[in-house]
């Protein structure tokens, strides 16, 4: 059990895989404990590492602005719109289906993940992983959220864009229905596109950050525009506001400071006169 901090330092795992290990170890040794099979659940013993954050970095509002500038003519433009204006994770980006999406309406449902597992039935010579679509781990997960105006007419834009692509492919388009794709039809390996994103990002001169972090910005920016935390927890597919308010808490701060001056502002606004003094 000493291990687990050493491995920490050592820097082999990270600290959140040692409190999953630990949950693993500690259930089992609780059961063989109710079983009788051990005396005590040594795992209590433990004192697991303290647990980092990882540092949130987000775009500012003209540093999206410049992106959307620099790589408006990029194919998958309509993909980092539609990221930055929703907050979706890359797998329910990368897994969204047409049939998914109400351009009527404009709203999206998330549906699946395009993810890549190890593929434990691959023969000598074949690939040790596979691409596959899976259901949302959590109910929150699956969800139905807006789609911004003028993401909505992007993607429109892209739609007729891509049915041109099946044109020109003609009998070698494999049509899976999805709304990112490759130029034959094909799924976009999850990896692929964060490079692709990289890359976007040199282009437009915007300095590196994770694409998870577009999910951030989302998010971060929602809140500073005073968008209630339910709704933003409700749009991120959340299962607790409780998650919520923890990733973000450097915004609240601004908005507790933003509240204070409303209030402040609503006093003045509302001061007894001097004539009626004394009233």
């Amino acid at each position: 059990m000493n291990q687990y901090n050493e491995k920490v330092k050592e820097g082999k795992i990270s600290s959140t895989t040692v409190r999953y290990i630990h949950a693993v170890i500690h259930g089992a040794l609780e059961q063989a404990l109710k079983n009788n099979l051990v005396a005590q659940n040594v795992s209590e013993a433990t004192t697991l590492p303290q647990e980092r954050k990882k540092e949130i970095h987000t775009l500012t509002m003209a540093q999206i602005t410049q992106l959307f500038s620099a790589i408006e003519n990029d194919r998958l433009f309509p993909a980092i719109m539609l990221e930055l204006t929703t907050g979706l994770r890359r797998g329910e980006l990368l897994g969204l289906h047409w049939r998914d999406v109400d351009l009527n309406a404009g709203i999206l449902t998330v549906r699946r993940n395009l993810v890549r597992i190890k593929n434990h039935e691959a023969k000598e010579g074949e690939k040790k992983t596979k691409l596959v679509f899976q259901e949302p781990k959590t109910e929150a997960s699956r969800r139905t959220i807006p789609i911004a105006q003028q993401a909505l007419e992007e993607l429109k834009r892209h739609k007729a864009r891509q049915e041109q692509e099946k044109r020109l492919a003609g009998p070698s388009y494999q049509d899976n229905d999805l709304v990112f794709c490759k130029e034959k039809g094909l799924p976009i390996d999850p990896r692929n596109f964060t490079r692709h994103f990289d890359i976007l990002l040199k282009r437009a001169g915007i300095p590196h950050i994770r694409f998870h972090d577009t999910r951030h910005t989302f998010a971060t920016l929602m809140l500073e525009l005073g968008e209630h935390p339910k709704v933003v927890q409700q749009i991120l597919g959340h299962s607790k506001i409780a998650v919520t308010l923890d990733t973000y808490t450097h915004v609240p701060l601004d908005l507790e400071k933003r509240a204070a001056e409303k209030l402040n502002q609503a006093l003045i606004e509302r001061k007894i006169p001097p004539s009626q003094e004394g009233i």
